[in-house]
């Protein structure tokens, strides 16, 4: 049977069996508003970005929601012996960082969109470096990828991750066992970019609009007020 938006049985099972036991093993869970992603059809789930560990707990997330997301990974794991392997079978979506080379993701996220994929993109394109940890100014290729495709993009917030294993670090805090916790947005409103060309002040534009929408989902899970603007690293 194909599966487009899907990998083989073999290697969804094999991820299954391996992330599920050791996510509830590891950590906590506090999931809320998960009826909020669509079932079905091509959807980009936009999310803030704070460890290394976050893609797979928000795979768990998300797979117990109905979808099996599809994730943008450097191109270099896929050069990695047996990792490269499992990667590429995962339906992962290689991204070639400052190159020539780096559009094809996108083309490759659109086309996986027509067959209904769930795409997970992170904005910032790096685990932020706010001193807050709220989302920082976002790369445009979120807000590209949605308003060329009219794909709906739905805002997740998340937090904990870094307690597990704060960014830049190799080995996980195990103990006290810590809580990943989740919030769903409502779909994002791009409308007013319809039938504009996407050219550079549309994208900025509906990017900050994108990551603003992740920000109110993670000031509600972290009960502060978020900022008004999201952190520039370059001080712009």
């Amino acid at each position: 049977m194909s599966r487009p938006t899907r990998p083989s049985r073999f290697w969804e099972t094999l991820a299954v069996v391996i992330v599920k036991p050791l996510s509830w093993l590891l950590i906590k869970k506090d999931w809320r508003r998960g009826e909020r992603v669509p079932r079905t059809g091509g959807i980009i789930i936009a999310t803030n970005h704070l460890s290394w560990t976050d893609p797979v707990l928000l795979a768990h997330f998300l797979y117990n929601n109905g979808r099996w997301p599809v994730i943008l990974a450097k191109a270099t794991l896929f050069k990695v012996p047996f990792l490269g392997n499992a990667v590429r079978s995962l339906r992962a979506i290689p991204v070639e960082r400052g190159s020539n080379e780096a559009a094809k993701s996108l083309h490759e996220s659109a086309a996986r969109l027509k067959d209904g994929a769930a795409i997970l993109f992170y904005p910032e394109g790096t685990c932020t470096r706010d001193p807050d940890l709220w989302p920082m100014v976002g790369k445009t290729g979120a807000a590209r990828l949605a308003l060329e495709s009219g794909a709906p993009v739905i805002p997740v917030a998340h937090w904990g991750a870094h307690e597990l294993l704060p960014y830049g670090e190799k080995r996980p805090r195990l103990f006290p066992r810590k809580t990943f916790r989740v919030m769903v947005g409502p779909p994002v409103d791009l409308s007013a970019y319809t039938g504009q060309e996407p050219h550079a002040d549309v994208l900025r534009a509906a990017t900050h609009d994108i990551v603003m929408a992740i920000t109110e989902q993670l000031a509600a899970l972290r009960g502060q007020k978020a900022p008004a603007a999201p952190y520039d690293p370059a001080g712009r």
